[in-house]
């Protein structure tokens, strides 16, 4: 559990050239099937097929998302099989589909030491529930803001995963993870600066004039990203899945057979953030 002092921000951005990234435009296989290409994610299929990415894996429980290998055929739900994605980008007021608000583990278990590439970690099919998570981590957000205040980080989570697409479990526990879920937390600044719950890309802070609005705007810029770099859901679209994601997010760069190399940022940060999502505790979590 954390101390009372003022967590210090875990993340340490490099700033990185973004890659090339030609959009995936994939057609059904058939009706019910669909052929994997190169470069295609869960996401991406979801999003071009006009269903929800949690749609998609229910349809496919023996499919491994982060290991989607060339000419592999998964399963497609039918027209009722699935809700439609998200819109991305700002204002989707909450009335989009969740991801991860539903399912999961019961959580619970010490700190696990992962390492290699994203295919060691857990599924996201083992993850905790966004419940269990959302109880475990907001006992540590009491530590520094008002039952006001982590209303308003609940609100803006759940509101920004439904924008996005991203899983409302890693908005979740990188915000604890950056944070501490302290509103307050101060800016880092090495050559870039990464201010707010998310310690985002030269995004806002909290502003105690609109607390609400801030923290709606902290928790965006982190996953939504700024004009001045990514967030976590722009490199989800990149990497094809979370754990890449993460280390880019602290790094901004990857290297994909050891998420464990800092790459000039911090070392355990993707390890972290896969033992938050299992709902593990350890001391000075």
């Amino acid at each position: 559990m954390p101390s009372t002092t003022e967590h210090k921000p875990d993340h340490k951005p490099a700033p990185h050239k973004p890659e090339q990234h030609k959009p995936a435009h994939p057609q059904p296989h058939k009706k019910m099937s669909y052929t994997i290409k190169s470069g295609d994610t869960f996401w991406a299929i979801a999003q071009q097929l006009g269903i929800s990415v949690d749609a998609l894996q229910a349809a496919n429980p023996g499919v491994n998302p982060t290991a989607l290998q060339v000419g592999q055929v998964i399963h497609v739900p039918g027209p009722n099989g699935g809700s439609p994605p998200p819109k991305q980008g700002g204002g989707g007021g909450g009335n989009g589909h969740i991801v991860g608000a539903q399912g999961g583990s019961n959580g619970g278990g010490g700190y696990v030491e992962y390492s290699g590439p994203a295919s060691a970690y857990p599924n996201p099919s083992e993850w905790a529930s966004y419940s269990f998570l959302w109880k475990q981590n907001s006992a540590l957000m009491k530590l520094h803001d008002s039952d006001e205040e982590i209303g308003y980080i609940h609100e803006a989570i759940e509101k920004v995963s439904a924008s996005s697409g991203v899983d409302v479990r890693c908005i979740l526990c990188i915000i604890v993870q950056e944070s501490g879920g302290n509103v307050r937390v101060g800016s880092t600044d090495n050559g870039v600066r990464n201010p707010g719950l998310m310690q985002s890309h030269n995004g806002v802070s909290f502003d105690p004039k609109d607390p609400k609005g801030s923290i709606e705007r902290m928790v965006r810029d982190g996953t939504e990203g700024t004009r001045d770099g990514d967030g976590l859901m722009q490199l989800l679209k990149r990497y094809g899945n979370y754990y890449e994601a993460f280390r880019g997010y602290n790094s901004g760069s990857v290297n994909k057979g050891d998420l464990n190399d800092p790459v000039g940022a911090t070392g355990d940060y993707v390890q972290k953030a896969a033992n938050r999502l299992m709902g593990h505790s350890w001391p000075s979590m």
